[in-house]
């Protein structure tokens, strides 16, 4: 794929990034784990994608987030939220709130709902985002400014409502490989000519156990008849020496399998899920169930960039420009909010999530009001655009089904409105 050229300023950075990581791997013996890299060029301060100087959500970024796209998916949330509040403290804490579109919508949609967030607490790695964030609240909902609140750590202990839109994508993952000689685990070396490229590795124990843990959630059978062995299988073999093969980047050959495993995303869940005293947790992202995302078939994992409004496969590219994402277990996500102590309330795809909020309901409310003329041409055209905005939302060509829902609680009624239809929690 060609991709745009980044400007003089955002290079220099890019190569003081690169050049900081390839220290990193000479002193580590020339090799590091995919997850240490992925942690580097999302969050070394002040070098790193999330916690740098570059803008990355909207038109001039390089991907358009959910509210983003329309404030009705503010409004939905804010129904399942408002629900909530009534059974916990009216306290919302957001982790990596984006650009504050999120937050502002969903501060004007609880007032409006007659249930308004007596704190809206926002965790924020980046001081750059933490900036822009408050600058979008102040223009679009500046009379609900003075509730929000920045934090560098978790709370100790939190009654209300958590919220994780496009989260745990950025969280670094471990990357494996399976053959018929066992498990390795896949990071990142220095090539010949000086770049960054694939290497793998003696898998240690815990990522061992971890896979084989992970893989008894997807499907029985992982035999595919152009590998001719069964991945479960292969597991129990011996574990191969270090490997610089494939370093160039080309295809791997059909007896391999790669995927990647989200143990910081777990993690995490379980850290937040034992600090949730009282109250939800949910989460938006894109992602399967284990079935799904371990299929034999998805033999090269899930792991993109996104740079530009372009989706590619070259994670090397312009370290600290980029995005770098994988996709969500969701199973796993489930089984880590269980061993917090939390109810799962429910999982469904976004687009079902988001009908049972009420988005069509609304939907209709606009563009009959646009139809009957009631506020003028500019009302129309707004009406057209948040149809088309919309229609991104729910296709389940775009976002609609990619994008699922999942949901905790604690000391609360499983009777979360956002999965009364289509919930999929048995398919976790």
């Amino acid at each position: 794929m060609s991709l745009p050229s980044p400007d003089a300023q955002a290079l220099v950075l890019s190569r003081a990034l690169s050049q900081r990581i390839a220290q990193d791997i000479a002193q580590q013996g020339g090799w590091i784990g995919f997850d240490a890299f992925m942690h580097r060029v999302l969050y070394e301060p002040g070098l790193g994608y999330y916690t740098g100087p570059m803008r990355k959500f909207g038109a001039q970024g390089d991907f358009v987030t959910a509210p983003e796209l329309s404030p009705l998916f503010a409004q939905c949330l804010a129904v399942q939220v408002s629900q909530w509040f009534d059974q916990t403290e009216p306290v919302v804490v957001e982790f990596g709130a984006g650009s504050g579109r999120l937050a502002a919508g969903l501060l004007d949609a609880l007032h409006e709902l007659g249930t308004p967030a007596r704190r809206y607490l926002i965790i924020e790695v980046s001081a750059s985002l933490r900036e822009r964030q408050r600058e979008t609240i102040a223009q679009l909902a500046p009379d609900r400014l003075g509730v929000v609140q920045w934090l560098n750590t978790l709370p100790a202990q939190i009654d209300g409502v958590v919220i994780g839109n496009e989260l745990l994508d950025a969280m670094p993952v471990r990357v494996f490989e399976i053959d018929s000689g066992g498990l390795l685990e896949v990071g990142v070396a220095i090539n010949e000519d000086g770049a960054f490229a694939w290497a793998t590795c003696e898998a240690d124990q815990a990522l061992i156990d971890a896979v084989k843990a992970t893989l008894s959630d997807s499907p029985e059978d992982l035999r595919d008849e152009s590998r001719g062995d069964s991945l479960n299988q292969s597991m129990n073999g011996p574990q191969s020496a270090v490997s610089s093969e494939r370093m160039d980047g080309s295809a791997h050959p059909a007896s391999r399998y790669r995927s990647e495993i989200g143990l910081q995303g777990r993690a995490w869940v379980e850290t937040v899920g034992r600090a949730l005293h009282r109250g939800a947790m949910l989460l938006i992202d894109y992602g399967f169930s284990a079935r799904e995302y371990y299929h034999p078939q998805r033999d090269q994992g899930t792991l993109v960039a996104h740079f530009r409004h372009r989706v590619h496969t070259d994670v090397f590219h312009l370290p600290g420009l980029q995005d770098v994402t994988a996709h969500v277990d969701f199973s796993a996500i489930a089984r880590a909010g269980a061993a917090a102590g939390l109810d799962l309330l429910g999982y469904t795809s976004q687009s079902r999530w988001l009908i049972n909020c009420g988005l069509l309901d609304r939907l209709a409310a606009l563009t009959s009001a646009a139809q009957a003329g009631e506020q003028g041409a500019a009302a129309t055209l707004d009406a057209a655009r948040t149809v088309g905005a919309a229609q991104t939302l729910l296709s389940e060509a775009e976002m609609g089904e990619l994008f699922k829902v999942i949901a905790f609680g604690r000391g609360l009624a499983d009777d979360a409105l956002g999965f009364v239809r289509g919930d999929r929690r048995g398919t976790l």
